[in-house]
């Protein structure tokens, strides 16, 4: 008997004991506008099985289309579906870092299910990219209203280790590259500010990855965002002391970081939080490189150039640092920041190869939740693929399938690689299943509730 009919028949065993959600005679799809001016979008299939899973959709910046969704992907969707699961999920009513409406409107949207189709059995919250914050969020602050919770190559870092890290690379190729330049890194006092600024350094990386030494400072910036060297699925695998090319992949992968987070989309966020809320004071580059996955690489690269590496951690150890706004650092520890404290199951899964959220953010969510004393209700698990939310769609349903195991018996059971992919076969045999054992680096600056220490000191 395979785990879906064991699913069913436990399914049909707690539907004749409880008293049963309103049944479908055929597949509905509704949309709708909630009161803040959100729409969602409903998907109940015939014969729904009792389980909603309430998505949070990832980071579109201010002004772009910002439509509902319920689902990762339409594959991914097809197969939900076909398993009876009901899909829901809201757009938000803002754009951007719009953590003030994402949790409101998807527990507003799960409202509006319960007064069409009834109460469900059993909800389970997900989400991916900066969706997957949101869905921390809700599993922190409004566990009661769900069963457990899966985060697909979230932000579980958190706000304000989120824009700190952010700031690290762009201040040491500011420092490095172009020290006497006028290029603001926060503080942005509009969005062609932002603009201007990330054209200017975006020109300056690009002649610098003309050069050996351009080439190994670029690295060194890379390293403090643990930007890894395959992060795009089009790239070949670099052999592990191919320094070279997967120096050129991170090279990518920084000009992306400035054409979208670094500048443009941080200026939004000092918007909405009133100010900066980043700041590197008090912060050892040396002893952050030291600690970063890319570490051998920079050195060897250092080391091929014939460039001193410690005389350019000495220059970002003495440059002048950034300062936060307390008062947005403030904010931001308020409505962005995890306090570790979980009373219900999480998955957390990421690819390993990923630049924009990298996977080093789930160890700073371990620290948070292993300090809050959650450790026992989450898991981590990874998949061998580069590039950010790689996900096959027989991936994201065995980490559904391992959630809602974990809810059905109240025992996580065994989540390693072989069990993942050994669902995902199950789940769909015609897609990818790469979990595989891993354990990432520490997250370079952490910083939660669950740790005082984190605090902001000017």
């Amino acid at each position: 008997m395979n785990r879906r009919l064991l699913l069913s028949v436990a399914v049909l065993l707690m539907v004749t004991a409880a008293p049963a959600h309103p049944a479908t005679a055929e597949d509905v799809h509704v949309e709708g506008t909630l009161a803040s001016g959100a729409t969602y979008v409903m998907d109940v299939p015939a014969g729904w099985n009792g389980t909603v899973l309430l998505f949070s959709h990832g980071f579109r910046p201010k002004g772009a289309p910002n439509p509902a969704q319920n689902v990762t992907d339409p594959a991914t969707r097809a197969l939900l579906l076909k398993d009876g699961y009901a899909l829901v999920g809201s757009s938000y009513a803002t754009t951007g870092w719009a953590v003030e409406h994402a949790v409101p409107d998807q527990l507003a949207t799960l409202d509006a299910f319960t007064e069409r189709f009834g109460a469900a059995r059993r909800t389970l919250a997900w989400g991916q990219s900066y969706g997957g914050f949101v869905t921390t969020r809700i599993a922190e602050r409004h566990g009661d209203r769900i069963d457990g919770s899966l985060s697909v190559c979230g932000l579980v870092h958190g706000g304000v280790a989120n824009w700190n890290n952010t700031l690290d690379p762009v201040f040491a190729l500011k420092t490095l590259l172009a020290p006497d330049a006028s290029i603001p890194l926060a503080g942005f006092q509009d969005q062609a500010a932002a603009t201007t600024a990330a054209a200017t350094l975006t020109g300056v990386v690009t002649e610098a990855q003309t050069s050996a030494d351009g080439r190994a400072r670029i690295a060194l910036a890379a390293a403090l965002h643990n930007i890894p060297g395959w992060n795009d699925p089009s790239q070949p695998r670099p052999a592990p002391d191919d320094w070279n090319a997967q120096q050129a992949n991170q090279y990518t992968a920084v000009r992306g970081l400035l054409a979208t987070a670094a500048f443009s989309w941080r200026q939004d966020t000092e918007v909405l939080a009133g100010g900066n809320s980043s700041w590197n004071t008090g912060v050892d580059y040396a002893k952050l490189l030291r600690t970063s996955s890319a570490y051998k690489e920079v050195k060897g690269l250092y080391k091929a150039a014939g460039r001193s590496l410690k005389a350019d951690l000495r220059a970002l150890n003495t440059a002048p640092r950034v300062k936060a706004d307390k008062n947005a650092v403030d904010w931001m520890s308020r409505t962005s920041t995890f306090t570790g404290r979980l009373t219900k199951p999480q998955l957390s899964i990421h690819t390993t190869g990923d630049a924009l959220v990298p996977v080093q953010t789930e160890s700073a969510y371990l620290r948070a939740a292993t300090a809050a004393g959650s450790r026992p209700l989450l898991r981590q698990a990874y998949v061998d693929n580069a590039g950010h939310c790689t996900f096959s769609p027989a991936e994201q349903v065995a980490a559904l399938d391992t959630l809602e195991h974990r809810v059905d018996t109240g025992r996580w059971g065994d989540t390693g690689a072989d069990s993942l992919n050994s669902r995902a076969a199950q789940a769909d045999p015609t897609t990818p299943a790469r979990y595989t054992a891993y354990r990432p680096t520490p997250y370079l600056r952490p910083y939660d509730l669950a740790h005082p220490g984190d605090a902001y000191r000017p």
